[in-house]
């Protein structure tokens, strides 16, 4: 199972809450020295160092993860950040640029570079947290939830394409107002992804509260 954006403490809680359930867990982050600390809490874990936002960083990380450990059967895109205030007026393009390239373009790079061992795995999973400012956007986040929408689109791309070509794979969207606090929760149910039919959650939008 392959966990981007690993070093995030909801990374922490879901990389060692699928190490514990017996899973085989790829750690992805962006910093060798966070990295080397999940490391020390999930020692059977497997770190790499990746620019996500570069595609061909990506697809490079997918190839060496093959070679190393062969295909994946689970995406856990946890790359984001948050960015905004100021009202409408205050959605400034450096923002925007953040978080497309935080929250949509590391997706896209990450789920075309692992779609094909989706597709082939036996319960191939894709879960990405989103927020309930897509529901109700305020002018000071409108930023940040249309980043969100286009993510959770493009989730639900994926799932059509599971849907149509591997009906035992899914994509599912959990959705969160804050996710501090709620890292359990998250860590499992992602675990719990694996044993549910993959007709049953996917490209579903899952609520999570404490």
């Amino acid at each position: 199972m392959l966990i981007a954006g690993a070093t995030s403490a909801a990374g922490l809680a879901v990389a060692a809450a699928l190490s514990a359930a017996g899973a085989r867990v790829i750690a992805v982050g962006s910093n060798a020295e966070r990295l080397a600390g999940l490391r020390d809490r999930v020692t059977d874990a497997a770190t790499y160092v990746c620019d996500l936002g570069d595609f061909s960083a990506v697809t490079a990380l997918a190839a060496t993860v093959k070679a190393e450990h062969g295909p994946i059967d689970g995406l856990v895109h946890l790359v984001g950040g948050w960015r905004g205030g100021g009202g409408l007026a205050g959605q400034t393009d450096e923002d925007w640029a953040f978080l497309h390239g935080h929250v949509l373009t590391t997706l896209r790079n990450t789920t075309r570079a692992f779609n094909q061992d989706l597709l082939a795995s036996p319960a191939g999973r894709l879960a990405i947290v989103s927020s309930v400012s897509v529901d109700k956007p305020a002018p000071g986040g409108a930023n940040y939830a249309a980043a969100k929408a286009a993510a959770e689109t493009w989730t639900r791309a994926v799932g059509q394409g599971f849907a149509k070509a591997a009906p035992d794979a899914a994509a599912v969207i959990f959705v969160v107002r804050a996710l501090e606090g709620l890292e359990p929760e998250l860590a499992t149910a992602v675990v719990g992804l694996w044993d549910a039919p993959a007709a049953s959650v996917n490209n579903t939008r899952v609520p999570l509260a404490a």
